[in-house]
């Protein structure tokens, strides 16, 4: 195999950018200079080479070489702009699942939960939102119980995410897979660009999805569409997956960002601990169907009595009429 074919990732799809691409991925020729590290001073690798010469032999080489991509880092940054928080992963350039992301998107959930904002968008950067997870990761565990570990740990993002009392969207402007299409399903709200496709592609290593993705896509859609999704690993358009109820809205590419931010600053602006309550009210109804949620109804709507956005929100409506209340989300 050519050495300039060197990614391994399971983002083959029946359509999008993507379309007819095989798993090995040619390595991209660098925009600009700026973008690349170390030049080596080796003669250039055998064809049969995988690295570098210069990495054995660091010293005595004087002909130029090939250029080696320098380390781009994990980062996951939070934005606020009044009572929205966005989380925003830049893992590039494919934004794979590893253990040192789930790290890092724990650290801006801690700080998101230090101070809650109203609503919180979830998105990322780069040409796509993910092409899933590196798979390194599952092949370095030497032992089932160990393998389990390893699963145990990332099924713990989705559920930190789903627990959360605020408002939660996903924002996909492109090809979202397995875990980031996980964590998708466990917001409140999937927001999806024409541009974005989804799948749980974990059948080509012989796997099933890991971070409750199955189980949440039988919540949306039916039984019958989630084991379509996971046998198949194929690749499905925001459009589709809005028919079967898994995407809730479907945006253009130029309108993408402004539309979600509007989306999520109608929430911001709403009674943010009445929609916590009708949160707690719909994780009744999952684990106990209409009647566990009829018996937790009453003493959670109750509940907000307390609450000024309630008292105002009453008052507001007896002086001035529906739609004039100004919400504070206490």
């Amino acid at each position: 195999m050519s050495p300039r074919l060197v990614w391994r990732v399971a983002v083959r799809g029946t359509a999008g950018p993507f379309e007819g691409i095989s798993f090995i991925f040619p390595r991209a020729r660098p925009r600009s200079p700026l973008r690349w590290g170390h030049v080596c001073t080796s003669p250039p690798c055998p064809r049969r080479a995988r690295r570098c010469r210069c990495r054995r032999v660091p010293q005595g080489h004087r002909r130029q070489g090939r250029r080696l991509p320098a380390v781009r880092a994990v980062t996951v940054r939070v934005e606020r702009e009044g009572g929205v928080a966005t989380l925003v992963v830049s893992a590039p350039p494919l934004n794979l699942y590893s253990l040192d992301l789930h790290d890092e998107i724990d650290r801006a959930l801690d700080q998101i939960e230090a101070e809650l904002p109203r609503v919180l968008v979830i998105g990322a950067e780069g040409r796509i939102v993910s092409g899933g997870v590196d798979v390194a990761q599952f092949a370095a565990c030497p032992s089932r119980d160990a393998t389990q570990a390893l699963y145990d740990r990332m099924m713990e993002l989705p559920d930190r995410i789903a627990a959360l009392r605020i408002p939660t969207i996903f924002a996909a402007h492109a090809l979202t897979l397995t875990w980031a299409f996980e964590v998708a399903l466990a917001c409140d709200v999937l927001l999806a660009s024409t541009a974005a496709r989804f799948g749980l592609v974990e059948r080509v290593i012989g796997l099933t999805p890991t971070m409750g993705g199955t189980q949440r896509l039988a919540a949306r859609a039916g039984v019958a569409r989630a084991k379509e999704l996971v046998f198949t690993g194929t690749h499905y358009d925001a459009a589709t997956l809005e028919r079967w109820n898994v995407v809730n809205r479907v945006i253009e590419p130029a309108d993408f960002d402004a539309e979600v931010h509007r989306f999520a600053q109608d929430l911001a602006d709403g009674p943010t601990r009445a929609f916590g309550a009708a949160k707690d009210i719909l994780r009744a109804y999952e684990a106990g169907g209409v009647p566990g949620a009829n018996a937790a109804t009453t003493a959670i709507a109750s509940a907000l009595f307390d609450t000024a956005d309630l008292q105002h929100g009453m008052a507001s409506f007896l002086a001035d009429g529906p739609g004039k209340a100004t919400f504070i989300g206490e």
